[in-house]
């Protein structure tokens, strides 16, 4: 389902980050990541957003005004990531 490279790899640091019973595969670019969807809850975005700041070399801060529409689907936090990355 996952349909670029980028995608593919935030996918599968999400899936190992939070020892999830899913492959990374499976998840919907566009499906919603909080709530619905994949069913993470606060305590899985804090644990994501460590992962992907020591893996994409950024802080991701949870009192960002647009962290809704960020954390929306994987397809937007890959988007996020993506500008503001530094590796």
């Amino acid at each position: 389902m996952v349909v670029n490279e980028q995608e593919m790899a935030l996918a599968e640091l999400i899936v190992s980050a939070l020892n999830l019973e899913v492959s990374a595969s499976e998840i919907e670019p566009d499906a919603p990541l909080y709530g619905d969807g994949l069913g993470l809850d606060s305590i899985d975005i804090l644990e994501m957003s460590l992962a992907i700041s020591k893996e994409y070399g950024f802080q991701l801060k949870s009192d960002d005004e647009d962290k809704t529409r960020i954390f929306s689907s994987l397809r937007n936090l890959n988007s996020y990531i993506q500008q503001r990355r530094t590796r």
